[in-house]
């Protein structure tokens, strides 16, 4: 999977001072790739440890306690695998699913005894049945309308034995209002990388810009660059999306009631629903 990525940077790091000239916002060309393969390794780089110790009292306490061992587990928008190595870790029979093929070449390198597939949740489609399905990190944000919302809900859904457990995050309207058009910026010896987002109130969507200079083995810098969109819903059209998909015992629970201490609450609900 505030955004993705725009709230991930919300830990501190090198800020441009208010002085410092604007970077024009450049659009960029959606083609059939997912916006993540430009920057995967970008993704993988910065985020590798941000999600996951936030979050983890929250997935203890909503889908680890309810999943059985050795469950199979479906890891739905796993991104490189930063929460597939805990369930990798804990036992799992995993299959990760992404639709960004070079996200999931990251996780099948990092992870090579786990299963991923390049897949797009919108049209999800798989042969086993799974105990348990999981989708962190606001990844379900990603998808842009209601109807395609209502359909991956409907996929997963017949993924799922009955009974099996659905657990997934997503952020609504607040998580949106903070950072705006702020340039946030982390330097490493050998990459630099720069992401603000922006948010449309009256067409609620939302976009992080993702700039990554890389240096090679001759001193030249190359740049990649992508524009990430994510779409806010009411909690309310989440619950009847997830209602329209035949899930059960549905619950919204805020990140901080969860168990999230921080910022990363801000915003943000758990759904825990049964198929």
């Amino acid at each position: 999977m505030g955004l993705r990525l725009l709230s991930a940077v919300r830990r501190p790091r090198t800020k441009i001072p208010p002085r410092a000239p604007e970077l024009p916002f450049i659009p960029v060309k959606q083609t059939a790739r997912s916006s993540y393969d430009e920057i995967a390794e970008m993704y993988h780089a910065l985020w590798a440890n941000w999600y996951l110790p936030a979050a983890l009292p929250a997935l203890e306490k909503l889908f680890f306690l309810g999943m059985p061992a050795r469950a199979r587990v479906l890891d739905l928008c796993c991104g490189s695998g930063h929460v597939t190595r805990e369930l990798v870790r804990r036992g799992y029979r995993v299959t990760g699913v992404d639709a960004s093929a070079a996200l999931v070449a990251i996780a099948r390198r990092e992870l090579p005894k786990a299963e991923f597939q390049v897949q797009d949740a919108r049209t999800l489609a798989m042969e086993k049945r799974f105990e348990g399905a999981l989708s962190t990190f606001d990844s379900l944000n990603h998808i842009l309308s209601l109807d395609e919302l209502s359909r991956t809900f409907a996929g997963v859904h017949a993924a799922l034995k009955p009974q099996g457990l659905f657990v997934f995050d997503m952020n609504l309207e607040e998580a949106y209002s903070m950072d705006l058009r702020q340039w946030t910026v982390d330097i490493a010896e050998d990459t630099v990388g720069l992401v603000r987002g922006s948010y449309d109130f009256t067409a609620k969507l939302a976009s992080t810009e993702l700039i990554w200079f890389i240096r090679s083995s001759d001193q030249l810098w190359r740049q990649q660059r992508s524009i990430v969109e994510q779409r806010c819903y009411e909690q309310a059209e989440i619950v009847a999306a997830l209602e329209a998909a035949h899930f059960r015992e549905i619950e919204a629970i805020p990140a901080r009631d969860a168990g999230v201490r921080t910022d990363m609450a801000f915003g943000r609900v758990f759904f825990v629903a049964r198929a």
